[in-house]
């Protein structure tokens, strides 16, 4: 927030100049050090959670602003979906990264990004958000004190992104397979003959101590499909997996396609998951992926956290471990010189080789 103006600003911004970038930068890391976190930037180590997509001139601003203003001992920057796997304790998976701005999925086997099969698509967060606030503006009414069931356009030009996002959250679900695809069928269809399955009751949300919004039970279950409804390329969500799967070195795949990980966000809608699932075992059986792709068994992990932190909470193993993973490479090294010798090797602790003086047990 600036504190002139006491306006909102987005930190995150790859369209600005690079001093302007680094100016939002400084004051808003500064803001996380001594407001919120109140420790010494010069005694910690910090680890960056990046996307692959992120712009070399957005990384490079922030690590110059990390060592040249707050001169901090070491940067280390690690991919989302990488950490993601160090919390379940497996080195190769498929992750889906289904965030805000889009969809990205990036194969991971043996511990090595295959950075030439990634795939992504403006798919996300974003995408529900601008597709519900449209229904809400044309479909939904609201309630005042002056009179009821008035349009939302004549009562509020549009509708704040907050609102529309803990509208997203409190009352919209992702339908079932079958139920999506009458669903979707219903949209599209142009002759009528398809019917629409009924929808969920309707909502109602207060917008302030006196208008209530009147949410349409059909908004609920039919925005987050904007997610699985192929274009014309025939892209989704589901099929940006398969893509990338095909992508694959073939002795790959069984491994990648039986270790799938969703991450972000939007995977936190109530029942993406199982119609994430169940789009694959549909699509897998169609001609384009049913020809390319011999495997059948896909198997999703449940992370030990919440979507949206899976990635956090491997850059904290990352950041505690660091003394851990000194050690095993003093104990290979070691054990490597002294086999060669032919001596034998007991293995130690690093403290003892940092500490010297100091008694152990």
């Amino acid at each position: 927030m600036d504190i002139f103006s006491l306006q909102p600003i987005k930190v995150v911004q790859y369209n600005i100049n690079t001093e302007e970038l680094y100016s939002y930068l400084k004051d808003f890391i500064h803001m996380l050090y001594f407001r919120h976190l109140l420790v010494n930037p010069r005694d910690r180590r910090v680890v960056i959670i990046e996307s692959v997509l992120c712009p070399s001139h957005f990384r490079d601003t922030l690590t110059r602003v990390l060592f040249k203003h707050f001169e901090v001992p070491s940067v280390l920057f690690a991919p989302s979906h990488l950490m993601s796997l160090l919390t379940l304790g497996i080195n190769s998976a498929m992750v889906l990264d289904c965030g805000y701005a889009e969809s990205l999925v990036l194969p991971i086997y043996e511990g090595i990004p295959i950075l030439s099969c990634w795939g992504a698509l403006p798919l996300g967060g974003k995408a529900i958000h601008r597709e519900l606030g449209y229904q809400l503006l044309e479909q939904c009414t609201v309630d005042t004190g002056l009179a009821k069931g008035q349009s939302l356009p004549s009562v509020m030009g549009s509708v704040p992104e907050d609102i529309v996002e803990d509208i997203k959250v409190r009352t919209c679900f992702v339908s079932d397979l079958q139920r999506g695809l009458k669903i979707q069928a219903a949209k599209f269809n142009i002759d009528g003959s398809a019917e629409r399955p009924s929808p969920p009751p309707d909502v109602d949300y207060p917008l302030d101590g006196e208008k209530i919004l009147h949410v349409v039970g059909s908004i609920r279950d039919s925005v987050v499909e904007i997610l699985f409804e192929q274009d014309n390329e025939e892209k989704s969500v589901a099929t940006l997996i398969l893509d990338s799967l095909i992508q694959c070195p073939i002795d790959t795949r069984k491994q990648l396609a039986e270790n799938l990980v969703v991450i972000g966000g939007t995977a936190m809608l109530p029942g993406f998951l199982h119609r994430l699932m169940a789009e694959i075992r549909y699509l897998v059986e169609k001609p384009k992926y049913k020809e390319a792709l011999a495997t059948k068994t896909f198997r999703i992990h449940t992370p030990p956290a919440k979507p949206n932190c899976v990635a956090w909470l491997g850059a904290v193993l990352v950041s505690c471990c660091h003394l851990a993973l000194l050690t095993a490479c003093i104990n290979h090294f070691l054990s490597h010189f002294w086999s060669t010798s032919g001596h034998t090797w007991e293995p130690f602790c690093v403290q003892r080789v940092l500490q010297p003086n100091r008694p152990h047990t």
